[in-house]
């Protein structure tokens, strides 16, 4: 049942992603129509979770304003993790992603044209992608980043929090935008990062956190920064886990 329920999953996950394709493509042509593509992404998305029947569970401990720039942080544990950002926040932002994907039929050229790309084991392409990323805030537009820097090998049982990159709050104590915490709860559990690929039906629970301010931080409080934001995470997930 769990490999019917996966193959089900994946052709819808296709399907309605080739259906909405056509009209994505055309908004991402033109910058001031990129926006609408993203759009796109939020309605796929929930057309999906829909369609696999799992349940959307947000916590919003504040309410986010879609027209303000932020920069997202949240634990990776699921390549669900990407698929869901677009459902919880509702916000235009940027991924901050391998550049592997671009290789993926259609989604890649969407992810190309819509995202920053990083190919982490090239230094030139990392300190790219972070004025990319700094430019893109001063332009009006969030950020979305896993500060992990991907998800990381898991023993047996219950993902753990790995240490944070600075590339996050490098950029947002530069451009002073605050850095909104997102702890992910279940994706783990919907799609576990291993072999073989096996989906999952239990609902998606996440939590947005109160957003952590940078105004008047200088580079010399990035530590202190990323240990605040890593402490929220951390504690959502202890708390989480002791009630299992």
């Amino acid at each position: 049942m769990q490999l019917l329920y996966t193959g089900w999953c994946a052709f819808w996950f296709i399907t309605l992603y080739l259906i909405l394709f056509p009209l994505q493509f055309i908004c991402l042509q033109r910058e001031s129509w990129k926006p609408a593509a993203h759009k796109i992404n939020a309605i796929w998305g929930r057309l999906f979770f829909a369609v696999a029947g799992i349940p959307i569970h947000v916590d919003y401990r504040f309410r986010i304003d879609p027209k303000a720039v932020y920069v997202f942080c949240a634990n990776h544990f699921s390549y669900m993790d990407i698929a869901v950002m677009g459902v919880i926040v509702d916000n235009y932002f940027a991924f901050i992603g391998k550049s592997e994907t671009k290789r993926i039929p259609l989604l890649g050229y969407m992810f190309a044209k819509l995202h920053v790309q990083v190919d982490r084991a090239q230094a030139k392409s990392r300190a790219y992608s972070l004025t990319k990323s700094i430019r893109t805030l001063a332009g009006g537009r969030s950020i979305m980043i896993y500060p992990e820097g991907g998800i990381k090998p898991q023993e047996e049982g219950t993902p753990q929090l790995h240490p944070f990159k600075d590339g996050a709050f490098i950029m947002a104590i530069q451009q002073q935008v605050p850095i909104v915490p997102i702890t992910l709860l279940s994706n783990y559990k919907i799609l576990p990062d291993k072999s073989p690929v096996r989906l999952h039906r239990h609902a998606l629970r996440a939590v947005v956190h109160e957003p952590i301010a940078t105004t008047g931080m200088t580079q010399d409080d990035i530590e202190r920064l990323k240990e605040a934001t890593y402490k929220v995470i951390s504690n959502e997930l202890k708390s989480e886990r002791a009630k299992e």
